[in-house]
């Protein structure tokens, strides 16, 4: 009795996990503005990696249950494959790679979540030089990251820096001619949000905005979160065709909240078609999820698109582009986005 038991015991531990798995994928599509529950849509891709694995186990393990267990492993990988199927490589992408850029303005992008509480400046400083880009946004940036790369900050005409301690300064500084630039708080308090009319010289112009807002945490509700996220890309302070966005945004991009902020401001993924190009966490990338985003619409391309895999420090990997911009015709500036400037904010 004993020895059949322990001969048992891998089946009930796998059904009892794989079990667990569908449970969660299934509350995962529970319509809800709950922390918790929206927490799941970051892991849909690791979901599915945790399936084969139970389905490879119980292959080589459960005496019992096994096609049973296998049956729950395929049915959750079966669900989470469905809700992220735009960001594999199998799906049709909606932009091409690399588009036509003929004629356009060109400029390369860096994003970037340094981490506040990292230390290894000299590395960062190092990608920096390295990539040397036109347009950099860090974020997590307080004063001792500023005062560590001013030497790199120096090299750029303009900067607008706000530094905070709680984990959401932001950083931005471009060689661009800048018509106008600040950092709102409309996704929370003391979340700084960018918004910057660009101009390449030559009649390129289009919009930049710099997203970093708060997770969704368990025990709260994501709704205002939510609604302010999308309201953060659906109108510009001048409404321009050609906008660009970036930033951590704490949030993958097949969840209902950038799903809405995407649909709001009529933005294109390079990422839709080939993949997920996870950047969160840094050193286990391959099996996590990704939550920094670059959106462009209109008169805005992509040339390319990568992740920098430098050792950091940081817990998310940089996103550099090569993007292009095209006339802009409509010049008539309109009204600014509803929120108060990010020192106005308690």
């Amino acid at each position: 009795m004993t020895s059949s038991g322990n001969r048992h015991w891998p089946s009930a531990i796998l059904l009892a996990l794989a079990l667990i798995q569908l449970l969660a994928t299934f509350v995962s599509l529970v319509q809800t503005n709950r922390g918790l529950v929206r927490i799941l849509d970051f892991v849909r891709e690791p979901s599915i990696y945790l399936s084969a694995l139970f389905v490879i186990l119980a292959l080589l393990l459960a005496k019992r249950h096994r096609w049973l267990i296998v049956g729950l492993a395929v049915l959750s990988a079966a669900i989470n494959l469905y809700r992220i199927w735009p960001y594999s490589m199998l799906a049709e992408s909606e932009l091409p790679l690399p588009d036509d850029v003929d004629g356009m303005s060109c400029m390369r992008v860096l994003s970037f979540n340094v981490l506040q509480p990292n230390d290894k400046y000299d590395a960062v400083a190092a990608m920096i030089d390295r990539e040397d880009p036109d347009v950099l946004l860090l974020m997590e940036t307080n004063q001792a990251w500023v005062d560590a790369l001013r030497p790199q900050l120096a090299r750029y005409p303009f900067q607008l820096i706000e530094p905070l301690e709680n984990t959401y300064g932001m950083t931005f500084a471009t060689r661009m001619r800048v018509e106008r630039a600040n950092m709102v708080a409309n996704t929370s308090s003391n979340t700084p949000t960018l918004y910057a009319t660009l101009n390449t010289g030559d009649g390129a112009r289009f919009e930049l905005i710099g997203l970093h807002p708060r997770p969704p945490l368990p025990g709260e509700s994501t709704e205002t979160r939510d609604a302010n996220i999308a309201r953060a890309g659906s109108k510009t302070p001048e409404e321009l065709d050609n906008v660009l966005a970036i930033g951590d945004f704490n949030d993958v991009p097949w969840s209902r909240t950038t799903q809405n902020f995407v649909a709001e401001g009529g933005y294109l993924d390079p990422r839709v078609g080939r993949g997920s190009f996870a950047t969160f966490p840094a050193r286990y990338a391959l099996l996590g999820w990704p939550l920094d985003q670059l959106f462009v619409k209109n008169g805005v391309k992509v040339e390319s698109f990568r992740l920098l895999d430098d050792d950091t420090g940081s817990d998310h990997l940089a996103l550099r582009a090569d993007v292009c911009a095209g006339p802009e015709f409509d010049t008539t500036p309109t009204t600014t986005p509803d929120a108060a400037p990010i020192m106005d904010r308690e």
